[in-house]
């Protein structure tokens, strides 16, 4: 049974993120509510999505614009904290994604157990961070030395908010990525967060990675998510389940459970 299988079980999982809000020492940080209000508004979006019936739940660090290809300690940190206050209410796996930094999200994933986690890891990018260059090598090797070989990694391959400086087609770096970097499963994007990858994209990745899982990582909608599931092994999906569909809200419950309802019709079960 492959990592995949041993954390998500079922086929085809819908992962729902539950984003945090501004961490303290960037832009957007509430400072009066402090991370208090931050535990308090992941608590609120995680049990939501918990009763609406998802597969898994990810953290996030979305609201710490401008990203950073590096993070400040205390972000990580922060991320571990509120986890950690959370830990006993989530009924679910998983997983966390420290944008855009995967030493961070590997080390995050090894502090507080998470089952997987999502990053960039391969490719070189033109983003609006800068010249994006991450180190698949060094973020698995340090995955090893903290003893966390049972998380499962989702491998982004075509980033948000960056174009791919590398001249290979989008299908092309995928498998190359899986056969040098060995994912737990490989990540499809659209342009920017909830915007939808291509379907022409995800079937043309699928094609070529027929035994590799390749999930839709952004802008998967209630409109869209059968046709989704009929070529994708599962989905990540945020701004779809918020109030009014706006990535910056807290999750609507009803929007929640309906989309879910739609993914089990989808999937038959």
């Amino acid at each position: 049974m492959s990592r995949f299988e041993r954390v998500f079980g079922q086929k085809k999982p819908v992962i729902a993120m539950v984003h945090l809000g501004a961490l303290p020492g960037t832009p957007l940080h509430d400072a009066s509510g402090g991370v208090e209000a931050i535990i308090a508004g992941a608590a609120k979006d995680l049990a939501a999505l918990q009763a609406a019936g998802v597969d898994a739940v990810m953290f996030g660090n979305e609201n710490d614009r401008p990203y950073e290809l590096k993070v400040d300690t205390a972000s990580t940190a922060t991320m571990a904290y509120v986890i950690g206050r959370l830990r006993d209410r989530i009924t679910v796996p998983f997983g966390v994604n420290v944008l855009w930094d995967p030493m961070a999200s590997v080390a995050l994933a090894a502090a507080t157990g998470a089952a997987f986690l999502r990053e960039i890891f391969t490719g070189t990018y033109a983003s609006d961070m800068g010249i994006w260059a991450p180190d698949a090598g060094a973020a698995q090797r340090y995955q090893h030395r903290l003893g966390n070989t049972d998380c499962a990694l989702l491998y982004n391959v075509s980033a948000e908010f960056a174009g791919s400086l590398d001249p290979r087609s989008l299908p092309d770096r995928a498998r190359s990525a899986v056969f040098s970097s060995i994912p737990d499963a490989v990540l499809v994007s659209g342009a920017i967060t909830g915007e939808a990858a291509e379907m022409r994209d995800l079937e043309a990745v699928k094609r070529v990675l027929p035994k590799t899982p390749v999930l839709a990582n952004t802008g998967v909608k209630h409109a869209t998510i059968a046709d989704v599931l009929r070529v994708a092994d599962g989905c990540i999906v945020g701004s779809a389940l918020k109030v009014e569909g706006d990535t910056w809200a807290a999750v609507d419950p009803e929007r929640a459970k309906d989309f879910m309802d739609r993914a089990r019709a989808a999937r038959g079960y």
